[in-house]
């Protein structure tokens, strides 16, 4: 089985976790708990309630207390993380499939009917295949509610950035129905967002209002997540070394902001001044999340803050990164 960003994987327990990029461990899956059962949960399937769990911090926490031999302090990623055995995997979520099961089901719910016509509104914008989309998120694993968002994926770079040029018009166009958000709706954001992140509101507005992958749908908030192909995607785990060397406060100039749609994500940068930490050749910021997706754009100076990284390559070749998304003291703003 291969595991890809977006999916969801269910243990032998019954916790629902969500897998996080596109390089795993043999035999294992890098995946964060999402939806637990409990029995004062406001979420239900079948006759089974559970909570969602929101904060990576809070899934951090969740995963000491109840997975233990899950997290592995990963000698590759540098890093402790959540890292299901395959073994343990009892059900595999896949987007395309979901996606297909809405398509031929003749009995949605409100969510579901606005999650698949926006889907094909991304589809006919764009001039997609089917194969090339999903759906994500709650409505991937049946636990949505009449309030949950739209989480769409794009497979393949052509078409992750066909899709993104035709939100981009789409956002221009007032009568649309898909829009960005307004200040109100972004202070809401940010107030959602506070918990897991430390920058101010005006910084936040600055940034977040440029970004076409998110915004509402209808009245419905909505995440475009872009992924590559399996073809496109070159790393296979243990190609590159992943050293934690400190954490790092940098001012910089984005040259090449091409991969910055996709999850993960990575901005190559130049011209970079330390403001605090260790000083070290950085030339790219990169992250696993989705809310640090088209952050900036070429040209474009930022302040980031985050772990500071060193990758050696299999051929003994060297380079720093700035990895940002595991702290709640990490961001990335306009300068």
């Amino acid at each position: 089985m291969r595991f890809r960003e977006g999916d969801l994987v269910e243990d032998l327990s019954g916790v629902i976790f969500d897998v996080k990029g596109l390089v795993h461990p043999p035999d294992k899956v890098v995946a964060f708990p999402r939806f637990v059962p409990d029995v004062e949960g406001e979420r239900k399937r079948g006759h089974v309630t559970y909570r969602k769990v929101y904060s990576l911090s809070a899934r951090y926490e969740l995963s000491k207390k109840r997975f233990p031999k899950y997290l592995i302090q990963d000698t590759m990623f540098g890093e402790l993380l959540c890292e299901v055995p395959v073994e343990d995997v009892s059900r595999h979520y896949r987007p395309c499939e979901r996606l297909q099961e809405l398509r031929s089901s003749k009995r949605l719910d409100t969510l579901e009917l606005d999650a698949l016509d926006f889907v094909l509104l991304l589809k006919d914008y764009a001039n997609t295949s089917w194969s090339a989309l999903g759906i994500s998120g709650s409505i991937l694993a049946k636990l949505h509610t009449s309030n949950s968002d739209i989480d769409p994926i794009v497979y393949g770079a052509e078409n992750c950035r066909k899709v993104r040029s035709a939100l981009k018009l789409s956002h221009k166009r007032k009568s649309s129905l898909v829009r960005s958000y307004s200040k109100e709706e972004l202070r809401t954001l940010f107030d959602f967002r506070s918990k897991d992140t430390q920058v101010n509101f005006e910084d936040f507005v600055r940034t977040e209002s440029k970004k076409v992958l998110q915004g509402k749908y209808r009245g419905r908030d909505y995440f475009v997540r872009c992924v590559k192909n399996w073809g496109e995607v070159r790393e296979k785990y243990g190609d590159a070394h992943y050293s934690n060397v400190g954490c790092a406060r940098i001012k910089a100039t984005v040259i090449d902001a091409s991969e910055s749609v996709f999850t993960p994500c990575t901005y190559k940068i130049e011209r970079v001044r330390v403001l605090k930490g260790n000083e070290e050749p950085i030339s790219e910021i990169a992250s696993f999340r989705g809310r640090f997706c088209e952050q900036a754009e070429n040209d474009e100076a930022v302040v980031a803050q985050g772990k500071l990284e060193r990758v050696q390559n299999r051929n003994g070749e060297v380079h720093y990164r700035l990895l940002l998304g595991n702290k709640s003291s990490d961001f990335m703003i306009l300068a």
